[in-house]
């Protein structure tokens, strides 16, 4: 039970990684509250675990202001949730586009802005980033999502650089290709066969990049920060 009396917020955490980080969590001892556009679905994510259920939408601005108030005080920030649209550069329409960015970088950014002024002054926090393998490797069709990432990856050293005087880490997670359901509907076969091209030959379970989250949310990271931890089946090797 090391995150006792510690609050953890996942956004993006009713399906996928973000369900997966929130449950382990929750069996650390942490009071876990998990954010997702879907009531139905968030409310049925959170008796599982024995979480509570925020509404937000990280793309809308006003959403974000409110899930700070509601938020109040939290330990552990798992930035998970996440567009990622599949779009060559010459087909990418706008809206998808500008939706992307809202949600990955806007919301992000600001949600950890309202957020983090309360972790400073506790002198304590963790701050857990959710990127992609794609942020630094180039994968056609995921122009928007990969740039997107590849500015939070920034974010996240930045932050490390700003906060971690006060005791708040700052960290990233980049998985490689990831057996989710909100991935199979976007990407479909190719997600699978990005995954047969790494060195360890297959997808990740969303149980596996959760590992890895817990692992530098939890004091046992209490001297990594400004990193990005890379768990993409040998991905970021080759």
């Amino acid at each position: 039970m090391e995150l006792a009396r510690h609050t953890a917020l996942v956004t993006g955490g009713t399906a996928g990684i973000g369900l997966a980080a929130a449950r382990l969590l929750a069996e650390a001892g942490a009071s876990v509250m998990l954010t997702g556009r879907d009531p139905a679905r968030g409310d049925a994510a959170a008796r599982e675990i024995g979480a509570r259920f925020v509404r937000a939408d990280l793309s809308d601005i006003e959403s974000v202001k409110a899930l700070v108030q509601q938020a109040g005080a939290v330990d552990i920030l798992v930035n998970n949730a996440a567009g990622f649209p599949a779009a060559l550069t010459v087909d990418q329409q706008l809206a998808p586009f500008q939706r992307t960015f809202d949600t990955n970088v806007r919301g992000l950014y600001f949600l950890t802005a309202g957020l983090v002024p309360g972790m400073l002054a506790r002198r304590r926090g963790s701050i857990v980033n959710v990127t992609t393998m794609v942020a630094t490797k180039g994968v056609p069709g995921a122009s928007a999502y990969s740039a997107s990432k590849a500015a939070v990856e920034s974010l996240t050293r930045t932050w490390a650089a700003e906060f971690g005087a006060a005791g708040v880490r700052v960290n990233s997670v980049a998985p490689g290709p990831t057996r989710t359901e909100g991935v199979q509907a976007e990407w479909g076969d190719t997600n699978e066969e990005l995954g047969r091209s790494l060195p360890l030959g297959r997808t990740a379970a969303p149980e596996e990049i959760a590992q890895a989250v817990l692992f530098l949310a939890s004091p046992r990271a209490s001297f990594i920060t400004g990193s990005t931890l890379h768990a993409d089946g040998g991905g970021s090797a080759i």
